[in-house]
C-alpha cells in the first residue's frame, strides 16, 4: 500500500515539524537516537495545548504520524488529547503501509509521554 492521500500530504506538507522556544511540555515514543522514534513539543496555557511541533526519525510514515499527531493535538486540551489511540491516528491518516502502522503508536506514545519541562 501507497500512502494514503491525506498521510501523502503530510509528508509533502508537514506541519509544525521541529522544537520551538517557549514550549511547557516534551514527550517521546521510541528512543530518539536509536531507532525510530516520535518527540512532541507542547506548548499548555491552562490546560489548553496552543502550540505543538515535532522531530522524528524513520521513513515517510513517521512524519505523517508526527505531523498528524501535533495538527490534532493544536487547540485540544490535555485531556482531549490522552484519549486519542493509535487507531484514531490512523483513521485520521487514511491509513499507513503495511508494517508501518506502529508510527502511529509512537505519536500517540509520546502524547502520552509529554510532561513538563523542568525550568532551570
Amino acid at each position: 500500500m501507497l500512502l494514503s492521500p491525506t498521510a501523502s500530504e503530510h509528508v509533502h506538507s508537514p506541519r509544525n515539524a521541529g522544537a520551538f522556544e517557549g514550549a511547557t511540555h516534551v514527550g517521546s515514543g521510541g528512543v530518539p537516537g536509536d531507532g525510530p522514534y516520535v518527540t512532541l513539543w507542547l506548548l499548555v496555557e491552562g490546560q489548553t495545548i496552543r502550540r505543538a511541533g515535532y522531530a522524528c526519525n524513520g521513513c515517510p510514515s513517521s512524519i505523517a504520524a508526527a505531523s498528524m499527531a501535533a495538527q490534532i493535538a493544536t487547540g485540544r486540551t490535555l485531556a482531549q488529547i490522552a484519549l486519542l489511540d493509535a487507531c484514531d491516528l490512523l483513521l485520521l491518516l487514511g491509513g499507513l503501509p503495511e508494517g508501518k502502522e506502529f508510527y502511529a503508536e509512537l505519536a500517540v506514545q509520546a502524547i502520552r509521554n509529554a510532561a513538563p519541562i523542568e525550568k532551570l
